[in-house]
């Protein structure tokens, strides 16, 4: 199965492809967290063979602070890094709906 490297970055609508999105704007996901990956990624089926929180992506060297999120994941998966990439980022649009919709149901 193939390994590649997976970024919060690479799935971050507020980011543009030049700072490394890699899904389509349509796709992609506000601001997501390692954690938010590893979880999507684990619920479909993906092994996470090595996770670093703390390290940053070089390309997010000259974006503020806010717009930077640290951590990576070294995922193997049945798929391409492009598919993969785009699936973690549904699953994750598909989990915060469900905690949103948690949320306005306890009220």
């Amino acid at each position: 199965m193939p390994r590649f490297v997976v970024w919060p970055s690479e799935l971050d609508s507020r980011l543009s492809r030049r700072y490394g999105r890699v899904v389509p704007k349509n796709v992609a996901v506000k601001g997501p967290s390692v954690s938010e990956v590893e979880d999507a990624a684990i619920i479909l089926g993906m092994k996470i063979v090595e996770k670093d929180p703390e390290k940053l992506n070089p390309r997010l060297s000259g974006l503020d602070e806010e717009l930077r999120t640290p951590g990576v994941l070294i995922i193997e998966s049945q798929y391409g890094k492009g598919k993969s990439l785009r699936l973690i980022a549904e699953k994750i649009r598909e989990l915060r709906s469900r905690m949103e919709r948690g949320r306005t149901k306890r009220r």
